[in-house]
């Protein structure tokens, strides 16, 4: 814009700078050439300087004419006029100066001795100056186009150059937001602008930020710790409780034997699940139970065993083949306990459960899978999450037993995963564990 306005201003000033040299011209020509030219008359026939004529009129593309009072045309500069002769009249008496028919006309009085004075008409064409002022405009208009073209690709440079700062700021806040580390240093610029002032003040909130998330987690911590301990010393009352409540039972009779059977069982039901709040604190404080090499297969046998009283009609199979993996027996024990109780409990009676444990890419595999109702899809994404139930065990569920899973699964360095079934119903767990170094494991599980 500020180019088209400042070639429009020059357009026009020079458009009135030629026009009026040019009209300057054209008066100072038509002087000289009235004061150059020798007129006399030879008769009735004014005698004209031809060469003069031919002079000025070549140079500037000019027409000459010279008329008597009466505005009869004597000569002009290609030919010599009679007096007697009759010629068209142009419009009489001759204006100083005027603009006809595309030229510039200027007019001379001119004395000649001795009928008295003719008139000199000096007129050149405006094409010229038209001619000047187009190629002005021409220059203009590719001066604006060129003028904006290089301002362009000046103010992209100079926007790149001023832009690079934020530009490296974004792909280190990129690099944080993927790594999650706001430890990282951000790039400051040399100059000391409002872009050194943002990254100075981002730099310091992260600090702060990674100040706060250190004490969130050493409050974490510390939360933890008091849990796994909490939990590890409610134990031994709950067992004492038991045997107390358990003696109860078989010395009372009636109503009594009953309500003591009641809080036999809510105290068990109470100890399972301090065991499996006992067990996810653990984890979660990073405390590792003694590890040892433990045949994946013995434990699940002995899983199904303590499970096959409670199976209420289930059909149970198990296919165990011995793998050996580096681990704590007790968590694994767990795992696979709740695996198959959870597949027991959230199906109807007569569904059949399939059980078993193998080889497959050099990993140890425990799969629990039954053809009973699935999983809905809306709940699998949050299936391993603490405290998520489906609703299918009528409440009597923690919600902690697939958690339990999962954190006994990840603590060995494995993955529990729920996978399609053969059928269109159904459910199966995949537990996926390394095998021990020195395990010999020569078959393998479909």
């Amino acid at each position: 814009m500020i180019l088209c306005g400042f070639a429009g201003i020059v357009g026009v000033l020079t458009s009135r700078q030629v026009r009026g040299q040019f009209d300057n011209e054209v008066h100072s020509q038509a002087g000289a050439l009235a004061q150059r030219l020798n007129l006399r008359w030879s008769g009735l026939t004014l005698n004209c300087d031809q060469s003069v004529l031919s002079d000025y009129a070549y140079d500037n593309h000019a027409q000459i004419r010279i008329y008597d009072d009466d505005g009869n045309l004597l000569c002009s500069q290609n030919q010599v006029v009679s007096g007697t002769s009759k010629q068209p009249r142009p419009q009489f008496p001759f204006p100083a100066r005027s603009q006809e028919l595309g030229y510039r006309v200027e007019t001379r009085e001119i004395g000649v001795n001795p009928v008295g004075e003719v008139t000199l008409l000096y007129a050149r064409p405006l094409s010229d100056v038209d001619h000047t002022l187009a190629k002005v405009r021409f220059f203009l208009f590719f001066g604006v186009l060129g003028g904006s073209i290089l301002a362009l690709l000046a103010g992209l440079a100079i926007a790149r150059r001023a832009m690079r700062p934020i530009v490296e700021l974004s792909d280190v806040a990129r690099e944080i937001e993927r790594t999650r580390d706001p430890r990282r240093m951000l790039p400051h610029p040399e100059a000391e602008d409002e872009i050194a002032v943002l990254a100075r003040t981002l730099e310091g909130m992260l600090h702060a930020l990674d100040a706060a998330r250190g004490e969130t987690e050493a409050m974490l911590d510390r939360q933890r710790e008091f849990v796994a301990d909490a939990s590890h010393e409610l134990r031994t009352p709950l067992t004492s409780v038991l045997a107390n409540l358990d003696l109860l039972a078989e010395e009372l009779d009636g109503e009594q034997a009953e309500t003591a059977e009641a809080a036999l069982r809510s105290t068990r039901r109470m100890r399972r699940l301090v065991a499996d709040l006992l067990l996810l604190a653990r984890a979660d404080a990073n405390r590792v139970a003694p590890r040892k090499p433990t045949d994946l297969s013995d434990v699940l046998v002995e899983a199904v065993h303590e499970l096959g009283p409670v199976t209420e009609g289930h059909e149970l199979s198990v296919h165990a083949e011995r793998v050996v993996v580096n681990g704590s027996g007790d968590e694994l024990h767990r795992l696979v306990l709740n695996l198959v109780e959870n597949a027991v409990r959230h199906t109807p009676p007569g569904t059949h459960v399939r059980a078993s444990t193998g080889l497959r890419d050099g990993r140890a595999l425990l799969i629990v899978e039954d053809d009973g109702p699935g999983i809905p899809a809306e709940l699998q994404q949050r299936i391993f999450e603490r405290f998520v139930r489906g609703g299918r065990d009528g409440g009597r569920g923690s919600g902690l037993g697939l958690a339990i899973v999962r954190s006994v699964a990840e603590s060995h360095g494995g993955t529990v995963s729920i996978e399609p079934t053969r059928g269109t119903r159904g459910t199966r767990f995949v537990i996926r564990l390394p095998v021990a170094a020195t395990a010999e494991t020569p078959a393998s599980v479909g």
